[in-house]
């Protein structure tokens, strides 16, 4: 702790709170050093209340605000929710891809054409196939489920995607 003789400004540092008034060497002069304020426990611990709280709140209006404008930009959002493989009847393999269109929106939205895209184990398009959904429209918060046949030889195919085409 710090400490200033009032007489000729000469400063101290002192281990602790002396009990006793003290002595400047440099002109004599004899003060009693004044306990420092301690703050109060309470008001940090609801001042940090309140930070961490605020820290919350913005938090939440952010991710919010997020997905919010997401849903504006993209409204219908399309998933793949299995994919099978099925043998015809002239023994051949072919993939099912499974899947549904949502809108995520408030409004009701005409529901685009779908394209799957068959990717190779480095990410390339081997093939694209675009198909009808079958709903036409979608009501807020409804979904429409999908089943599309792959045309493409099963063996090459390592992963499927599957996207809106922009109207």
């Amino acid at each position: 702790m710090k400490t200033i003789c009032d007489f000729c400004k000469t400063e101290y540092t002192l281990g602790s709170v002396p009990t006793c008034p003290v002595q400047c060497a440099v002109c004599g002069h004899v003060w009693n050093v004044p306990v420092p304020k301690r703050k109060n426990s309470f008001l940090v611990f609801i001042a940090a209340v309140c930070a961490l709280l605020s820290a919350c709140i913005f938090t939440f209006v952010v991710i919010t605000k997020h997905n919010s404008d997401e849903i504006k930009k993209n409204p219908l959002i399309a998933q793949i929710l299995n994919v099978d493989k099925i043998i015809a009847e002239d023994g051949s393999e072919h993939i099912v891809v499974n899947g549904l269109v949502k809108n995520r929106s408030k409004n009701i939205y005409g529901v685009p054409d779908l394209m799957i895209l068959s990717l190779d184990d480095k990410g390339n398009v081997i093939d694209r196939q675009k198909f009808f959904a079958s709903a036409t429209l979608l009501e807020p918060g409804d979904s429409s489920k999908f089943s599309h046949i792959l045309a493409v030889a099963v063996g090459d195919v390592k992963k499927i995607n599957v996207e809106l085409t922009k109207q």
